[in-house]
C-alpha cells in the first residue's frame, strides 16, 4: 500500500528519491520521509501529510549522500504523524528502514525487545524490524536482513541502509511488491515501475523470501537462507510520458481519455486473421475443454469487471460462473473440482493482497488459475497457471478507469476465444462479435468529445448541492439564535443530527445517489456508484433495478439523484417501468440512454439525459463506463475534492 524508493550510485540521492516518491504518491499520502547516509553521517527528514510538506522541509537543508531510501505512507499501524512516518530506525541511528506491508507478530517481538532494553518511539509495526536488525547485526547487512525476515510473520517489502555499511542498500520482499532497477549510474529498489522510469527501463522482479544487496555497480540476490539466486532482467515497455499527466489537470482525466487507444491496442494485439490469440495464456485447448465451472475472484473495480465478465462468459462459453470478493472467497468452503474448476483472478496491480491469498487458496485445492492483470511480472501473474495482460499502461489515479474498461475488453476476447475452443461459438458468430467490438474505440471517442454534456449535468447538481448547503446553514443559524446559552444550542444541534435522516429533517441530511442497472449493466451501476464514492465522498449505492422495490425505493424523494442506466436492450421496457416508479415518487432521474431514443427524452422519464452511441447491448458496458467516470470526475472537481488522491485510499491494496 505504501511507496518505497531506494538508490545507491554516483548521483546525488535526494533528487532521485523525491522524484521517485512523486511517482509513488498514489500508493499513499498520509506522510512521507527520506533517509540518507553520507560516509558515517545520517540524515533523516519526514513529515505528515502530502509530499509537498516534505519538499518544503528539504528546501532549507544542505544534504549530501549517494545512498538513501524514501517512503510515502498509507497508514496501517499508528496515526499519520511525524513520529510514525517512515523511515524508522533503532536506538543508535545505525540502521534506517522503510517498509510496505504488515508485520502480524510485531507486538510479540516488540515485547521481547523492550525487555532487552530497546526503546521504541513510534506506534508502527515497522520499527520492530529496525531494532531486530540492530540486535543481530554482525558486520554484514544483507545476511542480517536474511536472518531477521525469518522471524517476521506477515507481509513486507523492505529497504534498509546503514551508516555502518554506507556503500550498501538492501531490499527484501514477501507478499508486497519490490522491484530492482538496473541503472547506468547506480541501482534502485522501488515498489512500482513509475518510480524508476526516469532513470532506467531495466528491472528485476523479486520473488517472495528474496533479499537483494545493491552497491553502485553490483546487484546480488539471495534466498532467505543466504544462497545466491540468479534472476533475469526484464525490459519495461512503459515510457516516462505515460506515467505523467501530459497536459491534463488530473491523472484521472488523462486516463479517461486514454481508453479508446488502450482498447485499440488490445484489439490489435489480440485479433489476427479474424481469430482471438493469447500468446501467454499457457492453457492447452484440451485443458479449456475439461473445465466445467468458472469462479472469478477480485476486489473493488476489478470485482465489478468480474461481475460483467460473468454475463459475458456465461453467454458465450455456456459454463456456470460465480463471482466472489477476494476477501470473502478465501474464508469460505470453496467447492473446487481438481483440474475442472477455472479460477480467474482480476487485479490491475497484480499485487492485491486479498486476491493473491485467494489465488493461493484455490491453487491448493487443485483449481487452474488464470489471471487478468496489468503489471508484467507481478506476484499474481507469476503465481498463476496462465495470464492475460491487459496492457493498459501505468494507471496512476486511485480511481480506476482505463484498467476497468481494459479488463472488460479482455473478458470479451477471452470469452470469444474459449467459446471457439469449446465449440459453443462458431466462426461466423465470433467474426460478427469482433466486427462490432472493433467499433467500440471510435464510439468511446465520441463520448469523450461530447463530455461537456456530462459536465453540464454535474454543474447543475453542484449548484443544487451548494444551494441546499446554504439553506441548511441558514436554518441552523436562525434556530441557534433562539438559545441563550451554548448547552442548549449543542442539545438542539444533536437533535438536528438525529433527525437528519428522518421524515422531518430529511432535507437537511445527506444528498445520496442511487445507480440502477439491469442485466449486463447491473455491474455498471455498482461501478458508477463506487467511482462517485471514491472521489467525491458522496454516499452512493448501486442496485439491480429490479431490486428497487425490495428496499431502495424507500430512499427516493425529490432530493437523491437516481442514475438510471437504460441503453437500448432486451430489457429496455422493464427499465422504463422502474423509471416511472421513481418519477411517481418525485425522484430526480439522470438517464444514460442510447442516442436517438425519443421516448426517454420525455420529462416523464428523465430530468437529465446523457446519451451514448448506439451499440449492441452486449458491448454497452464499455460505453456506459465513460459517462459514469466523467460524472464522478466533474462532480469531484466542482466540489473541490482531491481527484487523484482521495482520502483514506491508495492505488494498490497490498495489505489485508
Amino acid at each position: 500500500m505504501c511507496g518505497i524508493i531506494g538508490y545507491i550510485g554516483s548521483e546525488p540521492v535526494t533528487p532521485i528519491l523525491m522524484q521517485g516518491l512523486k511517482s509513488l504518491e498514489y500508493r499513499g499520502y498520509d506522510s512521507a520521509g527520506i533517509a540518507l547516509v553520507d560516509g558515517g553521517k545520517v540524515f533523516i527528514c519526514k513529515r505528515p501529510g502530502k509530499l509537498s510538506r516534505l519538499e518544503e522541509c528539504l528546501k532549507s537543508k544542505i544534504i549530501k549522500g549517494n545512498v538513501g531510501i524514501g517512503h510515502t505512507r498509507w497508514a496501517t499501524h499508528g496515526e499519520p504523524n511525524q513520529v510514525n512516518a517512515h523511515p524508522h530506525f533503532g536506538d543508535n541511528y545505525d540502521f534506517m528502514i522503510v517498509h510496505n506491508g504488515i508485520i502480524e507478530n510485531h507486538q510479540v517481538l516488540k515485547t521481547e525487545l523492550i525487555k532487552e532494553g530497546h526503546k521504541f518511539k513510534s506506534q508502527t509495526d515497522t520499527e520492530v524490524i529496525a531494532h531486530l536488525i540492530e540486535k543481530y547485526y554482525r558486520g554484514d547487512l544483507a545476511k542480517t536482513v536474511c536472518k531477521v525476515i525469518k522471524l517476521l510473520k506477515g507481509s513486507y517489502a523492505l529497504g534498509v541502509i546503514s551508516r555502518l555499511q554506507p556503500n550498501v542498500l538492501v531490499g527484501a520482499r514477501k507478499d508486497s511488491p519490490l522491484i530492482v532497477g538496473v541503472g547506468k549510474t547506480g541501482n534502485f529498489i522501488a515498489s512500482d515501475v513509475p518510480a524508476i522510469l526516469s532513470y532506467t527501463r531495466e528491472a528485476i522482479y523479486l520473488d517472495n523470501n528474496e533479499v537483494v544487496e545493491l552497491t553502485e555497480k553490483k546487484i546480488t540476490i539471495y534466498d532467505i537462507s543466504g544462497r545466491p539466486v540468479h534472476k533475469k532482467k526484464v525490459l519495461i515497455k512503459w515510457d516516462v510520458k505515460s506515467a505523467k499527466k501530459g497536459g491534463f489537470t488530473h491523472f484521472m482525466m488523462k486516463e479517461i481519455h486514454e481508453q479508446p487507444q488502450v482498447l485499440r491496442n488490445i484489439l490489435k494485439g489480440r485479433i489476427r486473421n479474424k481469430r482471438v490469440v493469447f500468446e501467454q495464456l499457457k492453457f492447452p485447448e484440451k485443458q479449456i475443454k475439461k473445465i466445467d465451472n468458472i469462479q472469478i475472484v477480485a476486489c473493488g473495480t476489478a470485482y465489478h469487471a468480474g461481475l460483467c465478465g460473468k454475463y459475458i462468459l456465461e453467454k458465450l462459453v455456456q459454463l456456470p460462473v460465480s463471482v466472489d470478493n477476494s476477501s470473502e472467497f478465501r474464508y469460505r468452503d470453496q467447492i473446487i473440482k481438481k483440474d475442472r474448476t477455472l479460477v480467474i483472478t482480476v487485479s490491475q496491480s497484480g499485487e492485491t493482497a486479498d486476491t493473491l491469498a485467494a489465488l493461493r487458496a484455490a491453487k491448493l485445492k487443485g483449481a487452474k488459475i488464470l489471471s487478468v492483470c496489468n503489471v508484467i511480472g507481478s506476484s499474481i501473474a507469476r503465481e498463476s497457471d496462465g495470464v492475460v495482460y491487459i496492457h493498459a499502461g501505468p494507471e496512476i489515479a486511485v480511481a480506476s478507469t482505463k484498467a476497468y474498461t481494459a479488463q472488460l475488453a479482455t473478458f470479451y476476447l477471452l470469452a470469444i476465444y474459449m467459446g471457439m475452443v469449446r465449440k459453443t461459438l462458431n466462426f461466423k458468430s465470433a467474426d460478427k462479435l469482433l466486427k462490432v467490438f472493433t467499433k467500440v474505440p471510435a464510439l468511446m471517442e465520441k463520448i469523450i468529445a461530447e463530455q461537456g454534456k456530462v459536465k453540464s449535468v454535474a454543474q447543475k447538481y453542484i449548484r443544487k448541492y451548494h444551494y441546499r448547503l446554504a439553506e441548511q446553514l441558514k436554518f441552523l443559524e436562525n434556530e441557534v439564535k433562539v438559545f441563550k446559552d451554548a448547552r442548549k444550542a449543542l442539545a438542539f444541534a444533536k437533535v438536528c443530527a438525529q433527525k437528519s435522516y428522518s421524515a422531518y429533517g430529511r432535507r437537511f441530511g445527506d444528498f445520496p445517489f442511487l445507480y440502477l442497472g439491469r442485466n449486463i449493466n447491473y455491474p455498471s451501476a455498482l461501478e458508477g456508484a463506487l467511482k462517485l464514492k471514491e472521489i467525491t465522498y458522496i454516499s452512493a449505492e448501486g442496485y439491480a433495478a429490479g431490486e428497487m422495490k425490495h428496499g431502495p425505493i424507500a430512499l427516493i424523494d425529490e432530493f437523491p439523484l437516481v442514475v438510471c442506466i437504460a441503453p437500448k436492450s432486451k430489457i429496455y421496457d422493464k427499465m422504463l417501468s422502474n423509471i416511472r416508479e421513481i418519477k411517481a415518487r418525485k425522484g430526480v432521474v439522470l438517464a444514460i440512454a442510447t442516442k436517438g431514443d425519443r421516448e426517454i427524452r420525455k420529462k416523464e422519464y428523465s430530468d437529465f439525459l446523457i446519451q451514448i452511441p448506439d451499440i449492441d447491448e452486449f458491448f454497452s458496458p464499455l460505453l456506459v463506463a465513460l459517462p459514469l467516470q466523467l460524472l464522478a470526475y466533474f462532480i469531484a472537481v466542482g466540489l473541490g475534492c482531491d481527484v487523484d488522491q482521495p482520502r483514506n485510499l491508495a492505488k494498490s491494496v497490498t495489505v489485508e
